[in-house]
């Protein structure tokens, strides 16, 4: 393979080149920010790159919002994140209309090299390999946003303003409805989002965090 590694951490990065040599594999390029990523793979066009999550300058999201931008531009080569954090919503995107070529591993969660490197030529080849936490991660986000799909119009506004801090007497005053009426939408909200009463958790605030995550 001829591989491509965009990772700042200079001692995992090397450690990537060693063990994919001692393979016998061609690392042609080892980058440590998304822009030299790009302009890597538009010079190598790799089998398949290896990116990091979270790149400089601001160390969020420029390493996956990079490998997005490869599948769409180069589609023929295979992208392997490798990160020690789930971005849900970026995973999402990345495997969103063509899962082929695409793999999504956690770092600490890698325990056999061998493993790691047959990943690696799987999504060379076109294939996928997603770690298993990351698939569960992605069938809650993909439940929740389910759940709250099955709200009505009203409910969403409810639930809206309850995320702006409002009270039930001003969502009330906001909608020109009674208490009673928003009283009734928030017990409606609680059952289709599966919140039952709790002594322990406040469904109030599950509510609202449920509304922001979707």
């Amino acid at each position: 393979m001829r591989i491509v590694i965009a990772e700042d951490a200079a001692i995992l990065r090397d450690g990537l080149i060693q063990l994919l040599a001692l393979r016998g594999h061609e690392v042609v390029a080892a980058v440590g920010d998304a822009a030299a990523l790009a302009e890597a793979v538009a010079e190598h066009r790799p089998d398949v790159a290896i990116v990091d999550v979270r790149m400089p300058p601001t160390h969020t999201d420029e390493g996956v919002q990079a490998a997005i931008e490869l599948r769409r531009r180069y589609p023929e080569v295979g992208v392997l994140v490798f990160s020690q954090y789930i971005e849900t919503s970026f995973a999402a995107e990345l495997l969103a209309g063509r899962s082929a070529g695409i793999g999504y591993l956690l770092k600490d969660r890698v325990t056999d090299v061998d493993d790691f490197v047959d990943a690696l030529a799987r999504v060379a080849a076109g294939g996928t390999a997603l770690d298993p936490e990351v698939v569960t991660q992605l069938l809650r986000v993909s439940r929740r946003q389910d759940d709250l799909a099955t709200l009505t119009p009203r409910e969403r506004d409810v639930l809206a303003l309850m995320a702006e801090g409002s009270s039930n007497a001003a969502i009330a005053t906001e909608l020109r409805v009674s208490e009673r009426a928003v009283e009734k939408h928030i017990a409606s909200v609680f059952t289709k989002l599966g919140l039952p009463p709790s002594g322990t958790r406040h469904r109030r605030v599950l509510a609202v965090l449920r509304y922001l995550q979707g």
